[in-house]
């Protein structure tokens, strides 16, 4: 099964549906980050240069169905009008019409409520503003709505955008066959999120190294004192078996050596580093501590793939972001080909200013996890052949 490229197609003059991410951060009318707007530009120039009619389709926010005023499209129309130095026509129905210059925005397509729906009927009014269909939005490729999954089945001429491309590449393709070693740096809150992920990479990576509050799971079932960290009692006998697969799958797991710890969850809590992987009742960890950052660092050094999903602490507090920074910056100055995903991790990535430096960023939190987790997402499933 195969997902076609834009180089793949017949474009010249044709006319163009493409289904991008524009959900952007809007501010007193207008477009706050244009950070997802410009990742699309590849895609629009490529079809400018083939004196394509473009019709762009996005949702922005979550307005249930309904016209809601600050849910509107209409800051994004203007700011891309500006990065692209063309005429864009903001369309706020789905009537025929001849588009007025060579791009035209949809309004917001959750103010129907069939786009999530997954509504055919609306599929069809869509498709009639293209004879080519493009998937450019990777951040929704998880979900089966009516723009990504129902529509795609009406063409015969559709393809992955550049950005949507890159992240197949990426995120399935490349790692068929990694670079050896290859190790996953995971974190974040909670094991019940990443569980179909850690047990998707236990039969393809040589580490897996463990941070955030769901370490304190871990180690937990191990035996250590945790305090008042958060855990997932739930999933202690969880953490277990996973274990047990790692050691069975000869993956090395590597969990927190030491801890940045306080008694209060507060960014001016004062802050303790522990002797070793155990803590006081009263106290909780918020970020992993200087002989695990150690540890974890010279892994990423000798590794030759990394996959990172999810901060080493509250990395959004001075006090506790040590590890996750730390963590960024050696995946900077690695040879390793990095990739990183999951919106925390890649805060982090630019928090630390070494974006330039990372193999590759991915623009999707949710349907970067799943399509790691080894998920088929409907949005590509839609344009294979």
């Amino acid at each position: 099964m195969t997902v076609k490229a834009l180089e793949d197609l017949d474009l010249k003059g044709k006319k163009v549906l493409v289904r991008v991410d524009y959900n952007t951060p809007i501010k007193d009318g207008e477009v706050a980050d244009d950070s997802r707007i410009v990742a699309s530009l590849p895609t629009l120039n490529m079809l400018l240069e083939n004196d394509c009619t473009i019709t762009l389709m996005s949702h922005l926010g979550r307005p249930k169905g309904e016209a809601k005023p600050e849910f509107s499209m209409a800051p994004v129309a203007r700011r891309l009008q500006a990065l692209t130095g063309q005429e864009v026509e903001f369309k706020t129905d789905l009537e025929p019409s001849e588009p007025k210059g060579k791009i035209r925005l949809l309004e917001n397509l959750r103010f129907h409520a069939g786009e999530t729906k997954n509504d055919p009927d609306l599929a069809n009014k869509l498709a009639q503003f293209g004879d080519i269909y493009i998937n450019d939005a990777f951040g929704t490729a998880h979900r089966a709505h009516c723009s990504t999954h129902a529509i795609a089945k009406l063409f015969t001429e559709k393809a992955a955008g550049r950005l949507l491309m890159k992240e197949i590449h990426y995120l399935r393709d490349a790692l068929k066959n990694p670079a050896r070693p290859f190790m996953a740096i995971l974190g974040g809150s909670k094991v019940s999120d990443k569980i179909k992920l850690i047990v998707n990479l236990l039969d393809k990576v040589n580490q897996i190294a463990i941070g955030g509050a769901m370490s304190y799971t871990f180690l937990k079932a191990k035996g250590f004192d945790v305090g008042k960290s958060r855990i997932e009692d739930d999933f202690i006998e969880e953490a277990v078996k996973l274990m047990e697969q790692c050691k069975a799958k000869g993956v090395e797991l590597m969990l927190p050596l030491d801890h940045v710890v306080a008694k209060e969850f507060d960014q001016d809590a004062e802050a303790r580093i522990t002797l070793d992987q155990n803590m006081t009742n009263e106290e909780m960890g918020l970020d992993i501590g200087p002989e695990t950052i150690n540890s974890y660092v010279k892994a990423v050094r000798e590794a030759g793939t990394v996959v990172w999903n999810g901060p080493m602490g509250v990395f959004e507090w001075a006090t506790f972001s040590t590890g996750t920074v730390s963590v960024a910056e050696a995946l900077a100055e690695s040879s390793c080909q990095s990739l990183v995903g999951g919106g925390d991790s890649v805060a982090a990535i630019n928090m630390a200013g070494v974006a330039d430096q990372i193999t590759h960023i991915s623009t999707g939190g949710g349907a970067s996890l799943e399509l790691l987790s080894g998920f088929e997402l409907p949005g590509i499933a839609a344009l294979e052949e």
